[in-house]
């Protein structure tokens, strides 16, 4: 791992201590894709006429999504005070990867076909950055980190080449989110504007492929 040049180690090390004690305190687990069906998800597709077949399948226990149409998987239920893990790759040939994990999901077509929520961003070389949809959120060194909507990551070479599974960790509590990429502390926000919604995979127009998707409930914050 490489950290930015904004980054300060101090910080870093700070933020660490955070997501462990998060972790310390999990509770009850939410098992959101066991790699048999999609119980638990609900879909929304930009073309009105497309079925979820026609954008999401599950391939050997691996769920996959063609990136096409645009849109989203959503869970049916809404959650908050939670650590989310998953594991996602982008297949051997892809040219430019691009989806992402929403959060705090609630009111569709906030912007386009998203839904007013906050971003953890899954795009290529850009995994665990934050794009904030309809939503606010506060970043340290936030004059060199905020472009427009986006809110850069902390971290280089975090993620693995195309073909090999990456894992996410998302830890949202109260206000905050932190996340981290293949261990790498990548992110972290405080003073979110939505602490609590439905959670969304994209499909963004590239193929991506998904497992091992849980959740697992933290008490709230103090």
């Amino acid at each position: 791992m490489r950290l930015r040049h904004f980054c300060f180690v101090p910080a870093a090390v700070v933020l660490v201590a955070l997501v462990a004690s998060a972790d310390e305190r999990c509770g009850q687990t939410v098992v959101l894709f066991d790699g048999k069906d999609l119980s638990k998800w609900t879909y929304y597709l930009r073309d009105p006429n497309a079925k979820m077949e026609d954008t999401w399948s599950i391939q050997d226990g691996v769920l996959v999504c063609k990136g096409k149409p645009v849109g989203y998987l959503r869970t049916k239920d809404e959650f908050e005070n939670y650590v989310l893990t998953l594991e996602w790759r982008w297949p051997v040939g892809t040219k430019r990867g691009n989806s992402g994990v929403l959060v705090h999901t609630s009111t569709p077509n906030a912007l386009g076909v998203w839904p007013k929520s906050i971003e953890v961003q899954l795009a290529a070389g850009n995994a665990g950055d934050f794009w904030v949809i309809g939503t606010e959120l506060t970043v340290p060194n936030v004059e060199e980190r905020r472009k427009g909507r986006r809110h850069i990551n902390l971290t280089d070479d975090s993620e693995k080449p195309f073909g090999q599974w990456n894992q996410m960790e998302i830890t949202c509590r109260g206000s905050e989110i932190i996340v981290k990429v293949n261990g790498d502390l990548v992110n972290h926000a405080t003073n979110c504007s939505v602490t609590q919604g439905a959670i969304c995979l994209q499909s963004e127009g590239a193929e991506i492929h998904f497992r091992n998707i849980k959740l697992c409930r933290l008490g709230p914050a103090k």
